[in-house]
């Protein structure tokens, strides 16, 4: 096969080559991160202090620039499709940032066909001078390459296409090893300083968009199931029956690191001092159902949390390795907003956080919610330290409830009593009451006091609550519970001084104290009428555990709801026979917990995986 392109006039030698594909490497490097949306000086400024960062950032290009002129046999040739693809993938790293708050990961080359759908729903303002760069330098380039090569390779039998060919994959070769090693270290890219980061789009903009796509190589991944057929989970899709449910309103309230910690008996309260006082007596309304949800993980994780109890997936069963739920959505999904909006019931997510924060304003599109609220919309947001605190989030619940003009399906995730649980979170004078438990460190006590204050205010919320929507003559459902337990200080110093132990246990079975928040599920005297509430009780057959990722489902059930999806009626099935599923522990009916499982019970574990996957990756919501 003859080379297409014409013989140069001028050949470099080997080492003028490589020498100009080191140069070429820099320029082709500064002129991607030139594309990006940020201060271009403040980032050369950034990676001087961090020199690393140079190096991580051009060694994929470099390693490009190699493959490509290996297979087109020209140095220039091989930096101008290195060019043009780097810096495209930046510039389309920009556009996205600029119109969805959100930068081009690996995994979007699998959504071409929803990234063209999508690109006639949004304002783009394309970089003229980017492109018009990238495009003239790229041309520049090929220009070179038409006059300049190279001499031929010194090893005669590796002067045609089998060189060529070896050379291409030996680069990509290398490139694909780091990317599994060195760009896969998140101890690496946690390493360097950044201006925010919990904000992805500023970590790419911060550590260089060539360095932070190729760590995403082998993040927020999702693995396929062994034995998983589309066809077959697409069986499974069928038998959609809407219109079922009870028209009651369903208000679910997500507290951040809400516990009933200070129930311990190392703690001792004073009548008419107790900090769940609202809690313990909700619990006793004959109207109200209560225990314990298992959440995926332990002091964090909220999306997380989110994400299992409205999706009905479960976050650890994702993946091998870590993975952050919000991150991997990528698409519509089913959740509790779609089935009761095809009921005709009005749906939203309030968050007073910011609307980047794992992504959830492009989450919550995808998932169906109508209308979204962030800190950004709120208006006379009122704070307690730097948090805005619950009594806000619930007078908003309650103004969203008046608005509405058809039964709400409401999801509020808190923050007020977001760690860190310092000194000064509330500010420098304020006066926190003691815990009262004897023999604490000075460390765990301050922990402790300022963490329990949270408590207070987040209890208060749910008492404001239940107030509200007991004096309504309009049937509501609300329920109330926390995301994870809180973060106490490192090595569960908090949590070992109270005498609790929420230490794992790797070696056998899960210790499930580390992971269980309560919950309560109470309705309001009209909403109890319609819903027939003791036999629905009964029916639900809730036991006193359960994984987040049931819990929607649960609430679907008792709404009437139960069989309106096949996909959350199936997990009713499944959480009636393991109600807690966490990593390899499972809970049986029973209440036992065990690691071993029948051939049923593991088959319902496997279709639930798969159905997960299918959802994830192939099904079409519109």
């Amino acid at each position: 096969m003859k080379n297409p392109f014409p013989k140069p006039r001028v050949r470099l030698s080997l080492p003028l080559s490589l020498l100009a594909a080191v140069l070429l490497t820099g320029g082709i490097t500064l002129l991607a991160l030139w594309c990006q949306p940020n201060s271009f000086r403040a980032l050369v400024s950034g990676f001087l202090g961090q020199p690393l960062l140079i190096l991580l950032n051009a060694l994929p290009v470099g390693l490009l620039l190699l493959a490509a002129a290996a297979l087109l046999r020209n140095v220039f040739l091989g930096a101008a499709l290195a060019n043009l693809l780097v810096c495209a993938l930046s510039i389309a790293n920009r556009v996205k940032i600029e119109v969805r708050d959100e930068p081009v990961f690996p995994r979007d080359f699998a959504l071409l066909k929803e990234v063209g759908s999508a690109l006639g729903s949004y304002d783009i303002r394309f970089p003229a001078v980017q492109i018009a760069l990238v495009l003239g330098v790229t041309l520049g380039l090929l220009i070179l390459g038409l006059f300049i090569g190279s001499e031929p390779f010194p090893a005669e039998r590796l002067r045609g296409w089998l060189g060529s060919l070896l050379g291409f994959a030996a680069s990509l070769a290398v490139l694909a090893g780091l990317i599994l090693t060195v760009y896969a270290s998140k101890d690496l890219y946690q390493s360097f300083k950044v201006s925010n980061a919990e904000y992805v789009p500023a970590v790419f903009n911060d550590l260089g968009f060539p360095y932070a796509f190729c760590h995403h190589f082998t993040t927020y991944l999702v693995d396929r199931p062994e034995g998983f057929s589309r066809s077959e989970a697409e069986s499974w899709e069928t038998g959609d029956q809407p219109g079922q449910g009870e028209a009651v309103s369903v208000i679910m309230v997500m507290n951040e690191a809400f516990s009933d910690l200070t129930d311990a008996p190392a703690f001792f309260y004073e009548e008419g001092d107790d900090p769940l006082a609202n809690l313990h007596a909700l619990r006793q309304d004959p109207h109200a159902l209560s225990g314990r949800v298992v959440v995926p993980g332990f002091a964090g994780g909220t999306a997380n949390t989110e994400f299992d109890v409205l999706t009905g997936m479960q976050t650890n069963a994702l993946s091998a390795s870590t993975t952050s739920a919000m991150r991997v959505v990528n698409r519509n999904l089913d959740s509790l907003f779609r089935v009761f909006g095809g009921d005709g019931c009005e749906t939203s997510f309030y968050h007073p956080g910011d609307n980047w924060f794992y992504n959830r304003e492009n989450v919550y599109r995808w998932l169906g919610a109508e209308e979204t609220l962030f800190a950004g919309d709120m208006e006379n947001l009122e704070y307690k330290g730097r948090w805005v605190t619950d009594d806000y989030a619930a007078g908003l619940i309650e103004a969203a409830f008046e608005q509405a003009e058809a039964p709400l399906f409401h999801f509020t995730t808190t923050i007020q009593n977001h760690m860190s649980y310092t000194a000064d979170k509330y500010g420098p004078d304020y006066d926190f009451p003691p815990t009262g438990v004897p023999g604490l460190s000075e460390e765990a006590e301050t922990l402790l006091r300022v963490y329990v204050e949270g408590v207070r205010d987040a209890d208060a919320m749910l008492g404001r609550l239940w107030r509200y929507f007991d004096a309504r003559e309009e049937p509501v459902v609300l329920v109330y519970w926390g995301d994870h337990l809180p973060y106490l200080g490192d090595n569960q110093l908090g949590y070992k001084e109270l005498g609790i132990d929420v230490s794992p246990d790797p070696g056998g079975l899960e210790n499930l104290a580390a992971y269980e928040t309560p919950y309560v599920i109470w309705a309001n005297g009209p909403a109890a009428e319609a819903l027939d509430w003791d036999n629905a009780v009964k029916a639900l057959d809730l036991p006193e555990r359960l994984s987040a990722c049931f819990l929607g489902a649960a609430v679907l059930e008792l709404t009437g709801r139960g069989e309106e999806s096949p996909w959350f009626s199936f997990l009713n099935q499944l959480r009636r026979e393991l109600p807690v599923v966490q990593r390899s522990t499972c809970q049986l009916a029973d209440g036992s917990l065990t690691a071993e499982l029948s051939p049923e019970q593991r088959e319902l574990l496997e279709k639930w995986r798969k159905w997960s996957y299918y959802k994830l990756q192939y099904k079409e919501v519109p």
